[in-house]
């Protein structure tokens, strides 16, 4: 293959649209997991009712380890960012402020809830990878940011 062929595909493959479709596969994936997990933690058939089970796994051991977010709180702030974190990056709007935070609820999670695991490098780093190519990259053009102009986005 030819430096000026070559040089085509490179730029098709690194194009906007192949891009944008990259950056929306890793936003549903990386809300995917989050959103899932979400879902464990209300009654079925209800939108946002914390289940008792979700109040108090936030006041046993290992999450009573994280500071501040420990018992009823952390139970409520984790439900709701787990729902709220990836609805924003579903749609694209605030991706990298979406992704910041599931970044965060990331690193938490690995280093007061289960700091003895092996579940670095199995689950938590591709975690961190899709959330800091969303982080750096922003949404992409299949995004509300792109459409709006979001700046966080």
């Amino acid at each position: 293959m030819n430096k000026k062929m070559t040089k085509k595909l490179v730029g098709l493959i690194g194009g906007t649209i192949p891009e944008g479709i990259a950056l929306l596969v890793t936003r549903i994936a990386l809300a995917g997991i989050f959103w899932r997990s979400a879902r464990t933690k209300v009654e079925e058939g209800s939108i946002l009712t914390i289940k008792d089970t979700t109040f108090y796994q936030f006041s046993d051991a290992p999450f009573n380890q994280v500071p501040i977010l420990n018992g009823d709180l952390g139970a409520y702030v984790t439900t709701y960012m787990e729902h709220l974190l990836p609805v924003l990056l579903v749609l694209g709007l605030a991706t990298r402020l979406g992704a910041l935070g599931i970044l965060a609820m990331t690193m938490v999670i690995q280093i007061f809830v289960f700091p003895e695991m092996i579940i670095w490098w199995q689950t938590h780093i591709l975690w961190v990878a899709m959330a800091l190519v969303l982080i750096v990259r922003g949404g992409g053009i299949f995004s509300l940011d792109r459409l709006t102009g979001h700046k966080l986005g």
